[in-house]
């Protein structure tokens, strides 16, 4: 098959098309035939030699994807042939096919089937964090960073849906978009303090929750957004690994941190967030309530170009790469 290998770390045309050897599936693994698949800011960071993938995951980049099966291990229960599917992946879906623990599928939802490719991954961290980690419960308040990001639009619609009061950061060119998908507020993190933009439309309360991709450079006024009883939860480090925190200020809060990643989360941990994901947040796809935002459409000999996109922050949701009908080498 082909894949999209990075022979060396660096810029985008790091990014190589080339011939792969086919996977081989365990007996509790599928082979998906991959249709589309989704691109996360992790893949950028494997590209640039930051963010390898665990023990046993392909060396390619993808950690999602949609597509259809077409071999089922001798374990597996539940999955057919011929169904399509979409999945959570620690690595490999930017590819042909890809081999697949059954316990990280999830049926097509009620959207377009190269859509769904958007789903898996922002569907599982969102979940995991504001319900499993967060608690996040009906009329409270979520302020969420980037969201005009593929997590940020999906946490912005998964917020509204279940009766959360959403603010969210985002350029000001976004704002109008994201007021569709339910946000009450949006802040113009360019132009305006966002700690101050929460406590004004919170008449000095502060959120409940903050779902924060920013990290080291936020930490601070993340914590004095929050309310009492806050929960911070931290899923990048888009601006830094490092910062100073004032524990009197998180104490006097009774106030707590949490800092998670998805990928590198053992399989039953992640059957369980996606068995979640497929009680609790597919009903509502169904209902139409939430749907997958993509930004852009490129084939996967184009993977280059799609990360220049995410690269550039002016995307708003997901860039897909879609599995090109005919050939191609390098990626440019």
């Amino acid at each position: 098959m082909r894949a999209i290998t990075i022979p060396e770390p660096g810029g985008p045309d790091a990014l190589v098309w080339a011939e792969v050897p086919d996977p081989e599936p365990g007996p509790d693994e599928v082979i998906v035939d991959v249709r589309a698949a989704g691109v996360n800011r992790a893949d950028l960071l494997q590209r640039q030699g930051h963010y390898p993938p665990p023990p046993g995951a392909p060396a390619y980049p993808g950690l999602e994807c949609s597509g259809v099966i077409t071999v089922v291990g001798a374990e597996v229960a539940g999955w057919a042939v011929g169904q399509q599917v979409c999945a959570l992946l620690a690595g490999g879906g930017y590819a042909e096919r890809v081999a697949v623990p059954a316990g990280q599928l999830l049926p097509v939802p009620a959207c377009d089937p190269v859509d769904a490719a958007a789903l898996p991954e922002v569907a599982c961290t969102v979940w995991s964090n504001l319900v499993q980690v967060a608690r996040l419960g009906a009329g409270e308040t979520l302020l969420v960073h980037g969201g005009g990001s593929g997590i940020g639009t999906f946490a912005v619609q998964f917020g509204a849906a279940v009766g959360v009061t959403v603010l969210t950061t985002a350029r000001e060119a976004k704002h109008a978009r994201l007021r569709e998908l339910g946000a009450a507020h949006m802040i113009d993190y360019r132009e305006q303090d966002f700690v101050e933009e929460v406590r004004r439309v919170t008449d000095g309360r502060g959120v409940d929750v903050v779902l924060d991709i920013m990290g080291g450079s936020y930490l601070g006024r993340n914590v004095s957004a929050l309310a009492n009883g806050g929960r911070l939860v931290v899923i990048g480090m888009q601006g830094g690994r490092k910062a100073e925190l004032d524990l009197g200020a998180l104490l006097a809060k009774r106030a707590s941190l949490t800092a998670t990643s998805l990928r590198s989360r053992p399989l039953a941990e992640k059957a369980e967030i996606v068995q979640g994901v497929r009680d609790e947040v597919w009903p509502l796809v169904e209902a139409g309530r939430i749907r997958p935002i993509v930004d852009q459409r490129l084939p996967m000999t184009e993977a280059a170009e799609a990360h220049r996109r995410v690269e550039s922050h002016d995307h708003f949701g997901k860039v897909l790469l879609t599995r090109p009908a005919g050939g191609g080498s390098a990626v440019s």
